[in-house]
């Protein structure tokens, strides 16, 4: 699989785009006024402590308060609180725990005003940035994440990734984690460190340990609330998380910022620098690779897929509903089953795309088309795992129900990102769908008629006359490209008299010969 990162920059924000094999899976912002980011670490103050909750509200600078329930403080909580208190006088320097004491850990069913008081300071993480009307979700167990592996103060547990699926490798990571796992620190191997050897493994083990370090010297005499270590920029966290040998190529327009992620992949992938590229073009960045157009026929209500089936995304608070659609979608040689397969499958490859793409967290509910046999349940809930298996963000998956019903849960950690694609309607007033989305609609129609029946004569397309020039423009037009791609030639008739967004297809069938 072919892996690109594309990275526009402007004054203010920084867009990145991740492409598989040219199909946009992940985009993500990040915005210069963001300053809470899931990993960033916070000296906080505690507010008010809910006994009846079990929780605690934490001041960490945002205006509502964060929310710490006890069963977020982690095992070794009174350990780190032990550590602030000696690290803020400034006097103590001994960051590595070498001969630091811990305290015993705290009873899984205590109660949270016996760890912690009000007034309290306290080191918290960002687990769940704020949303809605909700406040950041909080959690004092805190980790640093590495390139192979996560390291966590105050535990002396060694794990490795469920997604590493062979006992003896999972058993050789341990031995060699345990082998340079500094006293005082727990370590989580990463399913990128499959196959890593042990100095690979060091390294990194040494950037988070001194990330560890100028977290702890930023501690004394500090004013809380405030950010004491952040996560790192969005492109070095992608980076971090996914890179692997299936990245050919990062492109940005930003040059400052190329020599940033050149520096980072030196770290952290030796060897790969020379994939990093300056984007030099007169064409916009996201425009040269497809990108916007991806966007435009990518977010909405409706997403349209191949062969003429689609998607229709509804949304509430906490639950989103996606119901699969065949449309006019037909094949002879196919019975009802078989078709319904089909469509399920080509589904579930773009549900798992577009649950990356949108970030869609909480509860999912897809509506597949209902099949009679269970052997092509199993399929399809197989093939929505596989697809799924790229998504980074922690999920899981119910087989379907007999009604063809599929649920997911997704791990909710930002807000759901939500792109306008509708524009203002030229004739009146009110929105219509981007053009470039009737573009789509109108070339999988053609493709439908085309497959199912071979013997058309003449296929005559009509449509409003600023789509007719915009689909005939130049000598590579879009209709030139149908003629390549199908062997034939697509008229197309300008209509006065119809609505911007308004196309009808004539067709015209060859003359049987008896």
């Amino acid at each position: 699989m072919k892996t690109e990162l594309i990275i526009r920059s402007n004054s203010s924000d920084i867009d990145f785009a991740l492409l598989r094999d040219g199909r946009l899976t992940e985009l993500n912002k990040e915005t210069s006024d963001n300053k809470f980011s899931v990993g960033d670490i916070f000296l906080a103050k505690i507010g008010k402590v809910m006994t009846g909750l079990n929780a605690a509200f934490v001041n960490v600078g945002y205006p509502k308060d964060g929310f710490l329930h006890y069963h977020d403080l982690g095992p070794q909580v009174q350990s780190l609180n032990k550590f602030i208190k000696k690290v803020s006088t400034g006097n103590y320097k001994e960051f590595t725990l070498k001969n630091f004491r811990p305290e015993n850990d705290i009873n899984k069913d205590g109660k949270i005003n016996d760890v912690l008081k009000s007034g309290q300071n306290l080191l918290v993480q960002i687990v769940k940035e704020p949303i809605s009307t909700k406040g950041p979700r909080i959690s004092s167990e805190l980790s640093i994440a590495g390139r192979f592996l996560v390291l966590v103060p105050f535990s002396n547990r060694v794990s490795v990734s469920q997604k590493i699926a062979d006992p003896k490798e999972k058993e050789r990571l341990k031995k060699l984690a345990k082998s340079i796992k500094p006293k005082g620190f727990g370590l989580i191997l990463r399913t990128v460190a499959q196959g890593k050897k042990v100095a690979e493994l060091d390294k990194d083990l040494q950037n988070s340990l001194d990330r560890w370090e100028t977290l702890c010297n930023s501690i004394a005499n500090q004013n809380t609330p405030t950010k004491i270590l952040g996560e790192l920029n969005r492109a070095s966290s992608i980076l971090r998380d996914v890179m692997n040998d299936s990245f050919t190529s990062i492109v940005t327009n930003d040059e400052t910022l190329m020599i940033e992620i050149k520096e980072y992949l030196e770290e952290i992938s030796p060897g790969k620098e020379s994939i990093v590229k300056l984007h030099k073009s007169d064409t916009p960045i996201f425009e040269k690779y497809g990108i916007e157009r991806q966007i435009k026929t990518s977010f909405g209500k409706t997403v349209s897929m191949s062969k003429g089936a689609y998607l229709v995304i509804e949304h509430t608070e906490a639950l989103h509903v996606i119901d699969v659609n065949s449309g006019n979608r037909s094949n002879k040689a196919l019975s009802q089953e078989e078709t319904a397969l089909e469509v399920n499958l080509i589904s579930a490859t773009e549900i798992a795309r577009q649950l990356q793409l949108r970030d869609m967290g909480g509860i999912i509910v897809v509506d597949f088309i209902d099949m009679k046999t269970s052997e092509n349940r199993q399929k399809l809930y197989q093939h929505l795992k596989d697809a799924m298996s790229l998504d980074r963000t922690k999920h899981k998956i119910l087989p379907p129900s007999k009604f063809g019903l599929v649920q997911i849960t997704r791990q909710r950690v930002r807000p759901e990102l939500e792109i306008k694609t509708r524009e203002p309607n030229p004739n009146k007033n009110g929105e219509v769908e981007a053009p470039i989305v009737l573009v789509e609609k109108i070339e999988a129609e053609l493709e439908r008629l085309i497959n199912n029946d071979k013997n058309y004569k003449e296929i005559t397309l009509n449509v409003h006359p600023f789509i007719a020039a915009y689909l005939t423009k130049g000598v590579n037009s879009i209709r030139f490209k149908w003629f390549v791609q199908h062997k034939k030639w697509i008229k197309i008739l300008p209509r006065d008299a119809y609505q911007y967004l308004q196309y009808k297809f004539f067709l015209k069938k060859k003359k049987t010969v008896k």
